[in-house]
């Protein structure tokens, strides 16, 4: 090999190298470790109570919001679709409640009784696991699921479904083909998508609410 094949050659190499360090993290799925919050029920659930889950649909909800109380019903529809095949609903709280009293671990137990909420509903009232999942507003679902490590991973990340207001219409069950694809060892084929509500303002930013 002459001297400008050997440069050239060093080159594409480095190149290479260069591209994949910058490509590698981005492809690097997110890890979501055990955590442990107060359900309305007054019990504390853990990721780590479930010994034989598959995986978890976790959706950032709330008291107040409109978008999120079209899903109640659908949140206990798909529970109940997957529960017995060890892939549980996980319904979280992390809006801050100095900032919105409506979001208030009392008016939590009164929706949940009200609307009949068969899931977990659970209370992050330090807001540490929405930041974990770097969640930003509600409703927002999540999909983790275990890897042969035993480690939980997210799989898919944004709405439940493509049409909050007529259930009847939807014509993308995002949340529940990704599961139903985890399920059968395969790779989710849409991993994230756009979902609309209300922001989760993280505390501290009260001054920066419209």
């Amino acid at each position: 090999m002459n001297r400008f094949g050997y440069f050239a050659s060093i080159l594409i190499f480095a190149t290479a190298f260069i591209s994949f360090s910058f490509i590698a993290p981005k492809n690097k799925e997110k890890e979501i470790k055990n955590f442990s919050l107060k359900g309305v029920d007054n019990k504390i659930v853990s990721l780590s109570d479930y010994k034989d889950a598959k995986g978890f649909i976790i959706v950032f909800t709330c008291n107040k919001c409109p978008m999120a109380k079209l899903y109640t019903d659908r949140l206990n529809t798909i529970n109940d679709k997957f529960k017995k095949q060890h892939v549980y609903v996980l319904a979280l709280n992390s809006m801050d409640t100095l900032a919105y009293a409506e979001e208030s671990f009392k008016l939590m137990q009164k929706k949940a009784k009200n609307d009949k909420l068969t899931v977990p509903y659970l209370q992050d009232k330090k807001q540490k696991v929405a930041k974990q999942f770097n969640a930003t507003h509600t409703p927002q679902a999540f999909i983790i699921w275990k890897n042969n490590e035993n480690k939980f991973i997210i799989k898919y990340q944004g709405a439940i479904d493509d049409n909050a207001g007529e259930p009847e219409k939807v014509a993308h069950h995002y949340l529940i083909d990704s599961v139903d694809e985890l399920l059968n060892k395969k790779n989710v084929t849409i991993a994230k998508s756009e979902s609309f509500g209300c922001k989760i303002y993280y505390r501290g930013e009260k001054n920066k609410m419209n």
